[in-house]
């Protein structure tokens, strides 16, 4: 009687999983734009009813922030919030879903090392953040008007900010074992952090223990330093800004590459 012995062989792959790679980011980008009425109009139209409701019912026509209008000083405020929310929607909210559906298997069967896991999912985030905020500064300035003082903060600042909030989302959703775990990370931590961090009015008309505390939250300097961008001033440090978000933007790769790598709540 021949017996036969069978091995199996895990694929390796050498270097960078492009195919993969490539793959994960089009699903990421594909789940927001197959429904692009909820996840960029949205979004855009509650921006507006925002500068809408501050420029109409709370007089911000009239106001000024130093030398500058209110309104010209609120937009900018108003475009990262909703860029970075919705940075952080999408990678939180795809590995939910994953793990409640229990498709995770389907991402982490694949040959994708932890950075390739990582980044589809962080790309997919930013580039959902990105898409909003353009889409809302362009019917900002249609109605009202943008200046543009300095593009490479505007860039750097929508970047950095993004991937910071994207790759807090990806952590939160793996931390995240159903849909009110990752609730409580949006109200508790980012809803707070980012309507404390000057979106809407300038830290330097706080009290003096309040304007130094905003200088610890990393979303003051991703709202100042764009802002920066298009009025040509900021409250704080625009260069100690672009420090603190590469430092976070470390820090949280970090983290979730450490969660995936080890499996934290994704591979039980």
């Amino acid at each position: 009687m021949t017996s036969f012995e069978y091995h199996v062989t895990t694929r390796q792959i050498k270097g960078v999983n492009w195919t993969g790679l490539y793959t994960l980011i089009a699903k990421e980008v594909g789940r927001f734009v197959n429904v692009y009425s909820q996840t960029i109009i949205a979004p855009m139209i509650t921006t507006l009813l925002f500068y809408a409701v501050f420029a109409l019912a709370f007089g911000g026509i009239a106001r000024q922030i130093g030398d500058v209008n209110y309104m010209e000083f609120l937009a900018p405020g108003l475009i990262m919030m909703t860029m970075v929310q919705n940075a952080f929607a999408n990678t939180s909210s795809s590995m939910i879903i994953a793990k409640v559906q229990g498709n995770i298997v389907d991402i982490l069967m694949p040959p994708l090392s932890p950075m390739e896991f990582y980044l589809g999912f962080m790309v997919g985030g930013v580039l959902r953040g990105l898409a909003v905020g353009v889409a809302t500064a362009l019917i900002i300035a249609l109605v009202v008007g943008l200046s543009v003082h300095n593009l490479f903060y505007i860039l750097a600042f929508a970047v950095l900010g993004t991937m910071m909030l994207s790759s807090l989302g990806l952590a939160g959703g793996i931390w995240s074992e159903k849909f009110d775990h990752i609730a409580a990370v949006t109200n508790f931590v980012v809803t707070p952090l980012t309507f404390l961090s000057g979106t809407f009015y300038s830290v330097e008309q706080l009290p003096p223990f309040w304007a130094n505390l905003a200088h610890y939250n990393p979303f003051f300097y991703m709202i100042d330093g764009f802002r920066a961008g298009f009025i040509g001033h900021a409250d704080g440090s625009v260069m100690i800004g672009l420090a603190v978000l590469v430092a976070a933007n470390i820090a949280l790769s970090v983290l979730c590459l450490r969660m995936i790598k080890t499996g934290y709540k994704i591979k039980s």
